[in-house]
């Protein structure tokens, strides 16, 4: 091929050097003797000493270009060693989902195919670098595309949501018909006893408590996520502080025995309700002090899961929602310690024990809460959280309104006031 080519270029220098004119370079071979248009392409194949030539082709040095090399494959004979053409190359070709990565002191043609890393992928052969999907793409099994990341949040169609919405929505009819009930016996002894408006308002609270956990299902944007951590926070103070003036009742009644006391106008109605406005109007300034310096917000995670992206709520501060729970805490554990001390003090209807009960369930539940919610991620801590507000909602209801509805349902005969009388001789 070289001494074709090199006979070709002296060849044109010498006609341009001669001027000599001629229809075509065929015509100058044939008047000149030059060598003719056309070599045979030869193949010999030496066996036991004999030498076999056979012609496998032709080169056609002045044919139009990709038609001056004829090669006749099935006429090219290999010795023993050899079936097909040897290939020179080191290494196979990658396939798509690799990257070359060459091998150390070896030619350019050896290397090794390495298997892109998660996230990343290639769709060429022979590629010598992966390319990172998109931050909403994940890379597929082969690695030679991307994929849509799967969203992750505690839908309202799968059974973990399904069934939790479903006891939030029975659990807030509950409520409203022991409410109902109430009202409809409110001259009866066992709803008059320790203030019957504190514990409308206390049903009224609850209902709202079981209802905001439908506040924490389904896909989460930035106005659920403000209003579930707001509306979870004040309905339970708000329970809290009506089970804290109850039981204050409980205290004040049983401690003033003097019938002209002045320290009796502390058994006043009035003062019960103002206990529970200003311990709910403490957590509504909590609340709006994390509205204004961060409020919670819609925040998706790449990297917590391959695959996955987790739509979650982003508390925004975690001073503010610290302050939230811990002033919770401390309303319930007042509470509890009230109730705990005044538990032995006589009365026909005294709630003391039970709103001790209540709120040694209120406790466990919350405090089993934290770790069980720091261990998980995505719809799991979610579900988590919703389930300490439905357990420790039926826990306060159970506890302090479930012996006053059997006492009203079926045994109406202990709902009435005992006149003692006296035989005078």
């Amino acid at each position: 091929m070289d001494e074709k080519f090199t006979l070709e270029n002296k060849l044109n220098q010498y006609l341009k050097n001669v001027h000599l004119q001629t229809k075509s370079k065929e015509d100058f071979y044939a008047a000149n003797g030059g060598p003719v248009g056309q070599y045979d392409i030869m193949n010999w194949v030496t066996s036991k000493g004999t030498v076999t030539f056979t012609e496998i082709g032709s080169f056609f040095p002045f044919a139009p270009q990709g038609q001056q090399l004829i090669i006749k494959k099935d006429y090219i004979k290999w010795n023993h060693k050899f079936k097909q053409a040897p290939e020179s190359i080191c290494s196979e070709s990658c396939p798509p989902g690799y990257r070359k990565a060459p091998q150390k002191g070896q030619p350019a043609c050896c290397f090794d195919c390495i298997l892109c890393s998660k996230g990343e992928f290639s769709n060429e052969t022979d590629s010598t670098s992966c390319t990172e999907c998109p931050e909403d793409m994940w890379a597929n099994e082969m690695h030679d595309g991307c994929r849509d990341k799967t969203l992750e949040f505690l839908s309202f169609e799968e059974i973990l949501g399904g069934t939790l919405a479903a006891f939030s929505i029975v659990g807030s009819l509950l409520p409203l018909s022991i409410l109902f009930i109430f009202l409809k016996n409110a001259d009866t002894p066992v709803v008059k006893a320790n203030n019957r408006n504190l514990s409308y308002t206390l049903l009224v609270s609850l209902f709202f408590c079981y209802l905001c956990a439908l506040m924490f299902i389904g896909r989460p944007i930035t106005i659920t996520c403000i209003l579930r951590q707001f509306i979870f926070g004040i309905s339970f103070v708000m329970c809290i502080s009506c089970v804290l003036g109850k039981t204050m009742m409980v205290v004040i009644a049983f401690n003033l025995t003097q019938p002209r006391s002045s320290r009796r106008m502390w058994l006043n109605s009035r003062v019960t309700n103002t206990l529970v406005l200003v311990c709910t109007a403490i957590q509504v300034i909590i609340c709006a002090g994390w509205l204004a310096h961060s409020s919670p917000f819609q925040y998706t995670d790449n990297k917590s899961k391959s695959g996955t992206i987790i739509v979650e709520c982003n508390k925004g501060s975690s001073i503010a929602y610290s302050c939230t729970m811990g002033y919770m805490g401390s309303l319930a554990a007042l509470c509890f310690v009230v109730a705990y001390l005044s538990r032995k003090l006589p009365g026909s209807f005294n709630e003391a024990k039970l709103i001790t009960f209540s709120m040694l369930i209120f406790g466990a539940v919350w405090i089993s809460f934290i770790p069980a919610y720091l261990s998980t991620t995505g719809k799991y801590m979610v579900a988590v959280e919703v389930f300490a507000i439905l357990s420790s909602s039926s826990g306060l209801l159970a506890c302090i309104f479930l012996p006053k509805v059997y006492i009203i349902i079926l045994s109406p005969e202990m709902n009435k006031t005992k006149i003692k009388t006296t035989n005078k001789l």
